[in-house]
């Protein structure tokens, strides 16, 4: 018996037309794949398709006694140009036998072997290019790879140079493909009528094909004209004869496999190499492991013939790379006759079936649960020869799959060893998140990177100075100012500041121990730590600042980190001065402090010399800037003496020079950026009696995309009432403009004019609470002898008087307004703006192009003396935004086990409080998706603590109740005001206790724990499923600590915030 194929709700006439993304299809039919599960089908004006998303149907349809190759509507529309090309043509057509006959040898190993020379001239123009574009170079590594791979093809098969690498844009051709392969991509989703109408788009895609087969031409006659001492495969195509038939090719069907082998002999090759470059950086000990094969196996020598295939590390990084990122993310079958697939659904014969094998590959049947992750061990010892027939095919199948399969693979081995052997590779943003672009291929989309060459070492001064962040790019000399000039500057003794971060706050403590270098008579260089990887000075101090999250590095020290870990020489630090500071959360006690643990004792182990014992900052607890001062003042004194150098207070660190009165309007407002995205929604959920908490939407910018469970990073700005209340402080007016200048390294924008306004509402944080140090700087400028007594009474009593009322500088200066402080002390003084990370409230399968955040406003009481309540800075600046506005925003991955299982049949046992919501809410969206689209779904637990049930239970009317009727969700509440409506249960871990029965239950059916809220949250939980161990199975404290730990391993996943 069979059943309906599901389909989404579909408009009359036009069908799925807008069911599937214009510009990056492949996005649409990932989540309609994770809605709908193994097979859904989509109609597109009356053309029926079909969609397999399944290994299982994916064997299942390569076989070829039941299924053809289907030429597809894309496909279709290239072969305007292509024609019956090996790649595009139909079954039924001759010419695809008799040039596959003729060229199949072309491309036999011994044959690809010969071509090593032609592929190592065009691979050594692109390293030479890298090499001189040096280490503050930014490269856009697609862009390249596909110079390189259509140099290649065009060498190696051809004989002929288009000498990409000599021209400033992309040749000709390769512009007027990938328009080509665009716009044949969208005239498959176009009715003729439309299409007819388009005479401007319509004459650019004639151009292009113009273009393309001009270079076809120009290379036919210039072969025939010179032909090579060495035949090669357009000789065979010229002068080959079939052995079947005496047949050869015509002139005709040449032209076509010739451009055939220009697109898809390059296109997808320079995919699959950017593709295995973005996974190793993100994959450090992926990247250290395959770096170690290269250099012990291979070494400094060229990679010969001899190596290729013999390296076991790169073979599985690729396989893995072509697994996650299949260039070519689906191919196409149609049945020889009606049958049934999967045993249950029937296809009629002719009708189109897509297999996505990008969808395919990452089935957790085969592949395991970690199956999104890239884990080139899943190809090892014996692994990739077991795996079961047909289950990656990112080269296609069968009689129609790549011809070109040896070239590419030699030709990528030798690119990858080649590159490694040359560079350390560091991603221009460490927080870059995949991105892809689409044509007839696809490839990562928007991803640079800094080539930094490892011969001869280059010195760390040169190399800290590369941006890890777009949006804040960090200078690695100052420009010279009245108070710091050259001379002086070129004096100075060299400093090295390397730092560790996601949230900003350790590149905030860098940036103040850059700039405060001058004063103590050093030239401080500034960077991650992810560009120091081998290039540890000696000709200055070394100071590392950086953080762990959850045990783990920051994004832009994780390569660092994984290298420093395998390091084998026992004095490879010797000679080297250093220092680290680190920050942690103690909340995460197994884990507080690992990194900067770890890097400390490393380099002290290997020969470092320890300047100042390690400092450590808790950003849970209320001493966390001045755990930092004490620290700094420590080194301070340390460095002076150790490197001989004179303090002097008078090298001003920032100067600030008036520019304008501020009369005129700015000449032009700025221009909308690529990362920003726009204010959909924003509604108040809470009753005006709670602490407020709102739902806001956004329009994601082009290409960025989200998984349920991420976070999204905001850059706020502070409020107008507070960049006012600064304004009026100093005596400016909001217009008026000012120039600063820096004696070092820097976030504020330097050497041009900027509008106060700007900088005190964008730049700084103007809110945070002042610190021992500012007191201490506080006290030096000029002032009347009752303020220098508030400001010692502050400094006796710092805990009391100013962090525990959240004081700032600004309200020092307030309370004191006769201390003399200049603007450019002012702004010296305070840290940088920093982007906040929220967690997503939605799931892609609701709308990949928009998120919605859940958050929690922050208002709290005036401190006593003042009457403005303190604000939090970016939930104020998040709560005052409206429909239409733009901010500046990107998506950050959360922890790879935050995430709902791809496996429907398991529960998800949701615990949270308040805004704690926010994820969970995805989930639960996700699922109900899943649902609604046909799939069983297993029900899912959440316990979700508030106050009260009609003032703060979050979506409780809408959404919760939607879902917990559709049987995706049963939902229990805790409410900590009115603890009568829930059971007696105050708080979420009452209620837990209180249905062990249901969770039990739900943890015997394989169900994952997932906790979001803040510590007193989780270790509330904790506490509650360590007793029930406890007393269910008589154990122990320890023991029932032991089993928690044992028990719940990879099935208790939390994500607490403060």
């Amino acid at each position: 018996m069979t059943i309906p194929i599901p389909s989404p709700p579909a408009i009359p006439f036009l069908g799925h037309v807008n069911t599937i993304d214009r510009d990056l299809p492949v996005r649409s039919l990932v989540l309609l794949a994770r809605q709908y599960g193994e097979i859904f089908q989509l109609s597109v004006f009356g053309q029926k398709r079909i969609f397999i998303n399944s290994y299982e149907l994916q064997n299942e349809l390569s076989n070829e006694k039941r299924f053809f190759k289907k030429i597809d509507v894309n496909l279709n529309q290239v072969r305007n140009a292509t024609g019956d090309g090996l790649f595009t043509a139909r079954p039924d057509e001759q010419n695809w036998h008799l040039a596959h006959r003729l060229l199949m040898p072309c491309f036999s190993a011994a044959n690809v072997y010969n071509m090593t020379d032609g592929m190592m001239d065009i691979i050594s123009q692109l390293v030479l290019k890298w090499d001189r574009f040096g280490p503050k170079g930014l490269i856009d590594p697609s862009t390249d790879f596909t110079r390189l791979t259509l140099d290649a093809i065009t060498l190696c098969a051809m004989s002929y140079r288009l000498n990409s690498f000599y021209r400033e844009d992309l040749p000709p051709f390769a512009i007027a493909m990938a328009d080509f392969l665009i716009e044949s991509g969208k005239r498959a989703n176009r009715p003729a009528i439309v299409q007819n109408m388009m005479t401007t788009t319509n004459a650019k895609y004639e151009e292009d094909k113009q273009t393309m087969m001009k270079l076809v031409e120009e290379i036919i006659e210039d072969h025939r004209a010179n032909p090579p001492e060495k035949p090669d495969v357009l000789s065979v195509m010229l002068n080959g004869r079939d052995k079947e038939t005496g047949l050869g090719l015509s002139d005709e069907s040449i032209k076509h496999n010739l451009l055939t082998f220009l697109i898809a002999g390059h296109e997808t090759t320079s995919g699959m190499l950017t593709f295995t470059v973005y996974y190793l950086l993100k994959n450090p000990e992926a990247m250290r492991k395959l770096r170690e094969e290269i250099d012990t196996q291979i070494g400094d020598r060229p990679m010969s013939t001899r190596d290729v295939n013999k390296l076991p590390y790169l073979l599985a990084a690729m396989r893995e790379s072509m697994r996650l990122g299949p260039t070519a993310p689906a191919r196409s079958v149609a049945p020889l006759e009606d049958t049934v697939i999967g045993g249950k659904y029937f296809v009629e014969k002719g009708t189109f079936i897509t297999i996505n094998t990008m969808i395919t590959q990452r089935g957790p049947k085969v592949w395991g649960e970690d199956a999104e992750q890239f884990r080139p061990e899943r190809m090892l010892d014996g692994k990739w020869e077991a795996l079961p027939q047909n289950a990656w095919q990112p080269f296609g199948f069968g009689m129609r799959g790549c011809i070109g399969r040896p070239f590419a693979w030699q030709e990528a081995q030798l690119v990858l060893v080649t590159i490694l052997q040359h560079f350390d590779l560091v991603m221009h943003d460490s927080t870059y998140e995949l991105e892809l672009k689409q044509t007839l291929t696809i490839k990562p989309h928007n991803f640079f990177i800094h080539a930094i060459p490892r011969k001869n070492k280059p010195s760390l001064q040169s190399v800290l100075s590369l941006s890890q962040d777009k949006e804040k790019a960090v200078a690695t000399q100052a420009a010279s100012n009245a108070s710091a000039p050259a001379s002086d500057t070129a004096k100075l003794k060299p400093m090295y500041v390397l730092y560790g971060s996601n949230t900003g706050c350790s590149e905030s403590f860098a940036q103040r121990i850059a700039s405060e270098a001058p004063a103590l008579g050093f030239r401080a260089s500034i960077g991650t730590l992810d560009t120091a990887i081998d290039r540890y000075p000696k000709d200055g101090p070394v100071i590392v600042v950086t953080a762990s999250y959850e045990g783990q590095p920051a994004d832009n020290a994780a390569h660092f980190v994984e290298w420093l870990s395998n390091v084998q020489e026992p004095d490879a630090f010797k000679g080297i001065k250093y220092a680290v500071f680190g920050c942690g959360n103690r909340d995460w006690m197994k884990t507080y402090q690992r990194i900067p643990t770890l890097i400390d004792e490393t380099v002290a182990a290997h020969g470092g010399t320890r300047l100042v014992p390690r400092g450590e900052g808790d950003a849970g607890g209320g001493d966390f800037f001045e755990s930092f001062d004490k620290w700094m003042k420590m080194l301070s004194d340390v460095l002076l003496k150790e490197y001989q150098t004179t303090k002097n207070e008078e090298v001003a660190a920032m100067s600030v020079k008036f520019v304008s009165p501020g009369t005129a309007r700015a000449e032009a407002l700025r221009q909308k950026d690529a990362a920003l995205g726009t204010v959909i929604e924003n509604k108040l959920l809470t009753s005006p009696n709670a602490p407020a908490k709102r739902h806001i939407e956004f329009a994601l910018p082009e290409s960025m995309t989200y998984r349920a469970g991420d976070y999204l990073a905001v850059l706020p700005a502070n409020s107008e009432s507070i960049v006012r209340r600064a304004l009026a402080r100093f005596g400016l007016s909001a217009e008026q403009e000012i120039e600063l200048s820096s004696a070092g390294p820097t976030s504020l924008p330097v050497n041009k004019p900027v509008a106060a306004y700007t900088i005190l509402s964008g730049y700084v944080e103007l809110s945070q609470p002042a610190t021992t140090r500012d007191l201490k700087i506080l006290l030096k400028a000029k002032s009347s002898e009752t303020s220098t007594k508030a400001l010692q009474e502050l400094s006796e009593d710092y805990a009391e008087k100013v962090l525990k009322r959240r004081l700032s500088v600004l309200d020092i200066l307030e309370e004191n307004p006769d201390i003399d402080l200049p603007l450019a002390t002012f702004l010296h003084m305070l840290p940088a703006m920093r982007i906040r990370q929220y967690s997503i409230s939605s799931s892609p399968l609701w709308n990949p192009q928009h998120v919605t955040l859940t958050i929690s406003v922050l208002e709290a009481p005036p401190i006593p003396g003042r009457t403005e309540p303190f604000c939090g800075v970016a939930s104020t600046y998040l709560a005052s935004l409206r429909p239409g506005n733009k901010v500046q925003l990107s998506v950050r991955a959360s922890n790879v086990a935050f995430h709902p299982p791809a496996d429907l049949s398991i529960p998800l046992i949701m615990i949270c409080a308040g805004s704690g919501l926010a994820p969970m809410r995805g989930f639960i969206q996700e699922r109900a998706m899943q649902k609604q689209a046909g799939r069983e779904v297993a029900k899912s637990l959440l316990f979700f603590g508030c106050r009260y049930p009609k003032e703060d239970y979050l979506y409780s009317d809408e959404e919760l109740k939607e879902w917990s009727e559709l049987g995706v969700v049963d939902v229990r509440p805790a409410f900590s005001r009115s603890s009568a409506d829930s059971e007696g249960c105050r708080y979420v871990q009452d209620r837990l206790h209180h249905d062990a029965d249901d969770v039990v239950e739900a943890f015997s059916k394989g169900g994952k724990f997932f906790v979001c809220g803040s510590s007193k949250v989780s270790n509330g939980v904790k506490q509650v499923l360590v007793r029930f161990f406890k007393e269910t199975k008589n154990l122990t404290d320890e023991e029932a600590l032991a089993t928690f730990d044992k028990v719940m391993n990879g099935r208790y996943t939390t994500d607490i915030f403060e």
